[in-house]
């Protein structure tokens, strides 16, 4: 469908005349309504985007850091009145307590630091799906990263096996859970210190890899930055990065090429 723009240009120059530019012009404000552009800014502080799963295939999520209980609790309960599911990472164990005493039906994840609500509904469809996303990480201390990675991949309908623990300083750890990795539709990777990881697994499976660097290692990791660098310069093919710790950022990418994996069949 052609934009305004072009229709106006259309007009100008007399390539059209203004009877079919109206019609083409409200084609496309049917289509722009469709898409779904609903703005909730009751609360005052916040304007939710509550149309955004017509847009994008999922409810516009909370980012908890900085936002006050008080703050995250209201904009919780705005989302669970008008989705089918609601995630807000970043939210700290203190400020999780606070929340669930007003929604009691939200779960708390204490690893990934996320508050999570699914209704009935949205738990059956996502029981219905087949396949799964594989998140692995390097080691223990990787997995608060991995968990964000995971949940955020959970809530948006797909199913994960997590692979914990299989660093290359010990690589045949990971070589005995190689089935379990290759048979994923994308693989999720969280690895701080070199973050070597990646680039072995980029080697050994078929399927996209999402990369996560962790802000875990010694003095010269420099919080993760060394880890970034090395994924962002990983020889194996079919490897791309999200930001340090940004499990969430990976969780969201692996759902979405899962899901339209899922769709083209």
């Amino acid at each position: 469908m052609m934009n305004m723009e072009r229709i106006l240009q259309l007009v100008q120059s007399g390539d059209m005349d203004t009877e079919e530019a109206k019609k083409l012009l409200e084609e496309l404000a049917g289509a722009s309504s469709a898409v779904g552009q609903r703005i909730d800014d009751s609360l005052g502080y916040a304007q939710l985007d509550v149309d955004r799963a017509a847009r994008t295939g999922f409810p516009e999520v909370i980012f908890g850091e900085g936002k006050t209980a008080e703050q995250i609790a209201a904009i919780f309960a705005r989302l669970m009145a008008q989705t089918d599911r609601v995630l807000a990472t970043r939210v700290s164990r203190d400020k999780a307590e606070h929340i669930l005493q007003q929604i009691p039906e939200a779960a708390y994840h204490e690893s990934a630091r996320a508050l999570t609500w699914q209704s009935a509904s949205g738990k059956s469809a996502a029981a219905a799906n087949e396949g799964y996303i594989a998140v692995v990480c390097a080691g223990t201390s990787d997995v608060p990263v991995a968990e964000e990675a995971a949940i955020t991949a959970e809530i948006m309908g797909c199913r994960v096996e997590r692979v914990f623990d299989v660093g290359v300083a010990g690589i045949h750890r990971l070589f005995r859970r190689l089935p379990l990795i290759r048979g994923a539709s994308v693989v999720v990777v969280a690895a701080g210190m070199e973050g070597a990881l990646t680039s072995v697994l980029g080697g050994l499976v078929s399927k996209p890899v999402i990369a996560v660097p962790t802000s875990i290692g010694y003095g010269a990791s420099f919080n993760g930055i060394a880890a970034l660098l090395a994924m962002l310069n990983s020889c194996a093919p079919g490897v791309s990065v999200v930001n340090i710790d940004n499990g969430f950022g990976a969780g969201y990418n692996a759902a979405l090429i899962y899901k339209n994996q899922k769709s083209e069949r």
